[in-house]
């Protein structure tokens, strides 16, 4: 199935962007109140003379707008001389409207009153008129890129009624051309919203996705688990594609929390998983650091004066040689001019992630979240380069592997669809979960199926209000026959964890199935109904449910069961590693060219010898000299022409 990886621009001339975003250190979040003009073009040009040509810069609404209906006219002029300096440096910028929050911090209007942001009609006048007042004079303006309506809005605004959100960003949009901008706008939300989070903020892409050019992801994870932690951003750009461009608009670290050599590790995994995974545009969070320590918002969030790609005096630091290479390596390969491969393997998103139906709590769509992206992690280190497919959208009918991680609730229409799509062909897997109440309490324990047993070829062997509790620590599967590359007698290993409804599994007696694995406990683990040209595989254990609770938990044998499904499916990349430290996908360009990308995730280097489909051979990407095996630094990145004969 095709994967989207929508660009900016025109078919003719689409855009890529690479960038930071931007506060000089002459100043910080005052800048505009400590302008110095000699130390921006300073800035700007160590930039571009890396090859990073945009930034995003941020208009500060209380300083900018100081009383209703006016206007400061020495900052606005302030960043006209911003404007002309980044036009004279070649750089480019997006300015952003209402910058209300910034760093861990509000800075409010005095004549807001509390006044609601979204809704009262006075403030979304005023804002307006601000919006209009800054398109108009600086639309025209050649160092203009796009527009952004806020800064992480969800913070500064709160959450909102939905309506109310999309009709504050339809007022401000509206107010953009008015002003005559014609140039790509977004909301600066952060993409955070119910389609991403599960969370409700009242920012909803699928609203928003007629409305804004591009969808901005804002990016800082925190996880108990590296490799969770490493391709959450990837995860978020697969969330975030609802027909339109995903924008990296924030993501970076701060060296008060990491070591610069392992931030810079963190840059090269994000930026080349987060180009995997879709996006086309990139913007760090942020050019520099700050000496600002008696300063707010530094004063008490003194963690974000070290987020920089260049010291505070202006030094490079290990993070900002990772965005030039990078940099270098999309000149290289032409991104422009690429697209994703296509891939046969699909992971299903539920629709109780983002609709809230009738009396479900809340809380569920964050487990329904926190095993879509365990099962993510799980697809990527198996090489099966997934794409997400949403129940609300439709399964898709293309995808040979369908992926259910942990699905306890699809709706009836989502099942029924499921079927279809196996008696068409497809190898449908579903990983038993009985749920996971709020606060640990049951609520309605077990699959929600209108027919299990059929739908499966089983008799499940429940009863009613009560779990089936995993009693061992460790899950040991047997398979009773070869399974998609793994030979009768192997085992794969699981760690058993979950809440006291959680950690469970389903009792069952084959009927129309075949056992294909057993437990040690001599419980029927994993099953399959064949059905029409395809089949349905049932794990009696939530097996991504166990390893998303668990420190430290990647990879485990959830990634030899997805590749030995991806082998039963047909669905396996034409190049790949029985590595699960190395994760392997690729691009397309337009003449036909293929680059193979090897993302290493192993703290020393490797040399690894990749699968190739028969017929397919590797080349280096500077010299074409054919590579029998891949090199990768210590949580390396190697890119390698991919041909076939």
């Amino acid at each position: 199935m095709k994967r989207p990886n929508l660009k900016l621009g025109s078919d003719s001339q689409p855009e890529i962007w690479l960038g930071v975003n931007y506060w000089s250190r002459a100043g910080g979040p005052e800048m505009w109140l400590e302008f110095d003009a000699a130390v921006v073009e300073q800035e700007l040009r160590q930039l571009k003379e890396h090859g990073i040509g945009l930034t995003r810069s941020f208009l500060v609404w209380p300083q900018f707008m100081p009383e209703p209906g006016v206007f400061d006219e020495n900052l606005l002029a302030l960043y006209g001389t911003f404007l002309d300096i980044c036009a004279e440096t070649g750089m480019k910028t997006i300015p952003t409207f209402i910058v209300g929050h910034m760093s861990g911090d509000d800075f409010d209007p005095a004549w807001r009153e509390g006044r609601d942001l979204y809704s009262d009609p006075f403030m979304l006048e005023q804002q307006s008129l601000y919006v209009r007042e800054v398109v108009g004079r600086f639309a025209a303006h050649p160092a203009v890129t796009a527009w952004l309506l806020s800064n992480e809005m969800p913070l500064y605004g709160g959450a909102g009624e939905h309506e109310a959100v999309t009709n504050w960003v339809k007022t401000l949009v509206q107010a953009v051309r008015d002003g005559g901008g014609t140039q790509p706008v977004s909301a600066g939300d952060g993409a955070w919203g119910i389609e991403t989070s599960g969370k409700d903020n009242g920012f909803r892409i699928r609203e928003l996705k007629d409305v804004v050019d591009f969808v901005g992801p804002h990016v800082y994870p925190h996880d108990r688990d590296e490799w969770r932690q490493l391709l959450t951003a990837a995860f978020v750009c697969e969330l975030d594609h609802f027909g339109l461009p995903v924008i990296m608009e924030e993501f970076g670290a701060t060296s008060a929390f990491a070591d610069d050599e392992a931030i810079a590790d963190y840059y090269r995994q994000v930026l080349a998983t987060t180009l995997l995974a879709g996006a086309t545009g990139w913007v760090a969070w942020n050019n520099t650091d700050f000496d600002r320590v008696g300063k707010d918002p530094y004063r008490h969030h003194a963690f974000e004066l070290r987020f920089g790609l260049v010291d505070a005096k202006g030094n490079p630091k290990p993070q900002f040689g990772e965005l030039v290479a990078f940099g270098k390596l999309l000149n290289e390969i032409e991104l422009n001019r690429c697209e994703r491969a296509e891939t046969k393997a699909a992971i299903v998103v539920s629709s109780y992630l983002e609709v809230a139906y009738p009396f479900i709590d809340a809380e569920i769509r964050f487990l329904v979240r926190d095993c879509l992206l365990q099962s993510y992690v799980s697809a990527r280190a198996a090489d099966l380069a997934p794409a997400l497919t949403r129940e609300l959208d439709g399964i898709s009918e293309e995808a040979a592997l369908l992926i259910a991680p942990s699905a306890q609730m699809l709706t009836g229409p989502g099942w029924q669809a499921l079927e279809r799509r196996a008696e068409a062909g497809a190898t449908v897997f579903v990983s038993y979960f009985t749920g996971q109440g709020p606060g640990d309490q049951p609520f309605h324990p077990g699959l929600w199926h209108p027919d299990l047993n059929a739908f499966f070829g089983v008799r499940h062997r429940l009863r009613y209000g009560i779990v089936t509790p995993i009693v061992e620590d460790e899950i040991v599967w047997r398979f009773e026959q070869d399974f998609g590359g793994l030979g009768a007698g192997e085992e794969l290993r699981f760690r058993a964890r979950g809440s006291s409804d959680g950690r469970s599994f389903l009792p069952l007696e084959p009927v129309t199935a075949e056992v294909v694995a057993t437990s040690s406990q001599g419980h029927p683990a994993l099953v399959r109904r064949r059905v029409g040209s395809g089949s349905i595989v049932l794990s009696a254990y939530p097996l991504e449910y166990m390893a998303a609770l668990g420190e430290r938990v990647n990879p485990d044998d959830t990634v030899r069961l997805y590749q030995a499904l991806a082998r039963e499916a047909g669905a396996m990349a034409p190049v790949r590693t029985e590595r699960p430290d190395v994760h392997v996908d690729r691009l397309v360009r337009d003449d036909g060219k293929v680059f193979a990308f090897f993302v290493g995730y192993n703290p020393g280097p490797l040399e690894l010898e990749p699968e190739l489909d028969d017929g397919a051979s590797l080349y280096d990407l500077s010299t074409g000299e054919p590579l029998e095996r891949i090199a990768l630094a210590p949580r390396g990145v190697t890119v390698a022409e991919l041909r076939t004969s």
